[in-house]
């Protein structure tokens, strides 16, 4: 699946996927896997799995992030 984070806490290292008009799916830090934390508004692709208080989010890894290379004068 993909969608968009809604919502992240650094301090909890967790967070929120928007699910249009359904609830939202829990993220944490764990399930991360090609960053440290999100932002919100970025696209995410990610397994989704009923758990104990809801939908969570499983495999989660950002989707279409350009890498930004710094240019030879910047790197002076």
């Amino acid at each position: 699946m993909q969608t968009v984070v809604k919502k992240w806490f650094r301090d909890k290292e967790s967070g929120f996927l928007d699910n249009g008009s359904g609830p939202d799916i829990m993220v944490r830090k764990d399930d991360l896997t090609n960053c440290q934390f999100l932002k919100v508004g970025v696209t995410v692709e990610f397994e989704c799995h009923p758990g104990k208080r809801g939908l969570q989010a499983k495999k989660v890894k950002l989707v279409n992030q350009k890498k930004i290379s710094r240019t030879s004068s910047e790197k002076q």
